[in-house]
């Protein structure tokens, strides 16, 4: 069965490519970052928990001081508009087959069997897709480019250089949310809310919980890491467990209300600085600003959704 652990280990060997690259150059902070998160990808499950913690602290300590990715010129601007007139519309095949094919495995992955088995794991059908959409991708961009598979580790490492280590914030602060909700911080929230707000209405919690989504993922930078803290706080006990809501609902439009804070915090720093730093912008906070009318209004409307549709199942 095709799972978790399979992309996994599809996704380390990209890093590890990466990490080699990098060492080739003599990149060695780059290539000791890359390679703690390859080897965290592809032997994590294996590795103790005090091993994988160590490789994180490290990969936190080289980030701190600088990674130093080797510097790689890409193809110059008159070869990329001679391949760009040669493929005409061709050129957007690639990337228009990952939706596509995303799609269909969704679709249709369910219904393959091997042996009487699934083919892929149930609950990760859409990211197994994925996963086979982005090769399939692959394999259609190098003969349509005259790349090889050399020239497509190597972009790839120039685009997550210039991402750097940010492009981890993601999964780091889905993991600090798990810790939080194991230690505790859900209920000292859920404590220090109904202290000081009357949770007699449904409404009322509706409303505490869809900010504080938005409030914690502007200070942890992702709405992964805030829901397990206010679902396990505010949601589950009071909108679920007291006023008996649906956590379906509850849980799709909490997670937008997370992400509307996602597009206010430069906590976010992959969306909202790293773009602001690639295209050069003088004004880091630029693509906040631009954002953040349309965060507002989106809280709203999730809000008020919510409160409609929570508590009619």
């Amino acid at each position: 069965m095709i799972g978790l652990e399979t992309l996994y280990v599809l996704t380390g060997i990209m890093f590890a490519a990466f990490t080699a690259s990098h060492a080739r150059h003599r990149a060695w902070r780059s290539a000791s970052f890359w390679g703690a998160f390859a080897l965290l990808l592809l032997a994590g499950s294996w590795l103790s928990d005090l091993a994988s913690g160590a490789l994180v602290l490290g990969m936190v300590a080289l980030a701190a001081i600088g990674l130093r990715p080797a510097k790689e010129a890409p193809s110059s601007s008159v070869a990329r508009t001679v391949s760009a007139n040669r493929l005409g519309n061709r050129l957007f095949l690639p990337a228009l087959a990952i939706p596509a094919i995303t799609l269909a495995g969704t679709l249709f992955l369910p219904l393959a069997k091997f042996h009487g088995a699934p083919l892929a794991d149930p609950r990760q059908t859409t990211l197994v897709a994925l996963a086979a959409a982005a090769m399939i991708s692959l394999s259609i961009a190098l003969p349509l480019l005259r790349a090889s598979a050399a020239t497509a580790a190597q972009e790839g490492r120039r685009l997550m250089d210039a991402v750097g280590w940010a492009a981890l914030l993601p999964q780091m602060l889905a993991g600090l949310g798990g810790i939080f909700a194991a230690a505790g911080v859900g209920k000292v929230v859920a404590g220090l809310a109904t202290s000081h707000i009357p949770m007699t209405l449904p409404s009322s919690a509706v409303l505490v919980y869809c900010l504080g989504m938005a409030l914690f993922t502007m200070i942890m930078g992702n709405a992964f890491a805030a829901f397990p803290v206010m679902t396990a706080g505010i949601g589950l006990p009071l909108i679920v467990g007291k006023f008996g809501g649906d956590p379906a609902v509850m849980s799709a439009l909490g997670m937008l209300s997370g992400f509307c804070g996602t597009l206010l915090t430069p906590m976010a720093a992959n969306f909202n600085i790293v773009p602001a730093a690639v295209l050069e912008l003088h004004d880091r906070n630029a693509v906040i600003k631009v954002q953040a009318p349309t965060a507002i209004v989106l809280f709203l409307a999730n809000t008020c959704l919510m409160a409609v549709f929570v508590y009619h199942r």
